[in-house]
């Protein structure tokens, strides 16, 4: 049976919609730029001191500019570029490729009907956001 990609991401924002998955990509880059910029400024200002001040500083102010930016994974999904579109799509496709299905609709209806697929699939999708994007991934109420 071919792959139906569409039918797989349906199926990822469907058990992610349901499950209030939501996803925060750490930027760790811009939060180091940032304690950087403000130990370098602390160096000039107070010498030796001033950089320790600046580096602490700094790193608090980029951790709390990098919290609280968690979005809907199914907006994620969205967001993503097609080959790691693709990539989800293979990693739950490996898990789900025994099912014979003909639209998402039935897809969507036999993963949920049975716990182990399901936990499965989330499984996967955790994996995928965690390894390959260096994400956090968190169930809201």
């Amino acid at each position: 049976m071919p792959v139906h990609i569409d039918d797989v991401m349906r199926l990822v924002c469907h058990i992610s919609e349901v499950e209030k998955m939501q996803v925060a990509v750490r930027c760790s880059a811009k939060g180091a730029l940032v304690a950087g910029a403000i130990a370098f400024a602390g160096g000039l200002v107070g010498g030796p001191p001033g950089i320790a001040v600046g580096g602490a500083f700094g790193g608090l102010l980029g951790a709390w500019m990098m919290s609280g930016q968690f979005k809907p994974l199914p907006q994620i999904i969205m967001e993503l570029p097609p080959n790691q579109q693709l990539m989800l799509s293979n990693d739950v496709h490996n898990i789900i490729r025994h099912l014979d299905w003909t639209d998402a609709v039935q897809l969507i209806s036999l993963v949920m009907g049975n716990a182990v697929l399901k936990q499965q699939v989330l499984s996967a999708i955790n994996s995928f956001f965690i390894n390959q994007l260096n994400a956090e991934v968190r169930y809201s109420d």
